[in-house]
């Protein structure tokens, strides 16, 4: 037995516009989203996927970190989109150099890749 990927979920006070940030923004594109209006959704690029899982609480901040082979280039990609970028692209001490981006709803994204493929 393996284990094969591990999804993140994170809680959304709107699906759509989760959904829309991430396709428009963050260029990721719309999978799927289950109800009317939507209470669960999927966004993806490659092979990786963020579940957005709506709440009408108060929502906790959520960080995920996401690989990619190049933030430079993403962060070209995506840097005159609208995305709300925290940090650009830096070199880090501990071998990873990466960008930060915000949510709608307040959650991080790290985005990076490991200075040893450079």
């Amino acid at each position: 037995m393996k284990f094969d990927k591990a999804i993140p979920i994170l809680y959304s006070s709107d699906i759509t516009k989760s959904l829309t940030y991430f396709t428009e923004q963050l260029k990721f594109d719309h999978k799927w989203e289950w109800d009317n209006p939507a209470t669960f959704g999927c966004a993806y690029r490659d092979t990786v996927e963020i579940f957005f899982e709506k709440t009408d609480n108060e929502i906790p901040v959520i960080w995920i970190a996401l690989l990619v082979n190049n933030v430079d280039e993403y962060y070209e990609l995506i840097k005159d989109n609208g995305a709300k970028i925290i940090s650009t692209p830096e070199t880090k001490e501990w071998g990873i150099r990466e960008m930060l981006v915000e949510c709608p709803d307040g959650h991080i994204i790290r985005i990076g890749h490991n200075t040893a493929c450079d």
